[in-house]
């Protein structure tokens, strides 16, 4: 049986639809020095639990939505608009 992911818009959707593109991290300022924006780009933590995380629905309304996942159960917790949610950084 596919997982589904409830899409605000769309309802719940098997994941085959939805493409996964990035963790949701906070954009460092324009003018931050190099090493917070080789941080941003390259390095990762890799967090158990609770993560942001930008998907497309790409087969389905193709909106851009922040999906709230737990890394070790793979469970969604939440879903909501990329347009109406604000980044945060989620690393601990």
């Amino acid at each position: 049986m596919a997982s589904l992911v409830p899409c605000p818009h769309c309802g719940a959707r098997p994941k085959e639809e939805f493409t996964i593109k990035g963790a949701v991290l906070a954009r460092p300022a324009p003018g931050a020095d190099a090493q917070s924006w080789v941080d941003y780009v390259y390095l990762r933590e890799n967090p158990r639990g609770l993560y942001e995380e930008y998907w497309h629905h790409t087969s389905g309304c193709r909106r851009w939505l922040v999906i709230t996942r737990d890394t070790g159960t793979h469970e969604i917790e939440a879903s909501r608009d990329a347009s109406l949610a604000k980044a945060t950084d989620t690393r601990p």
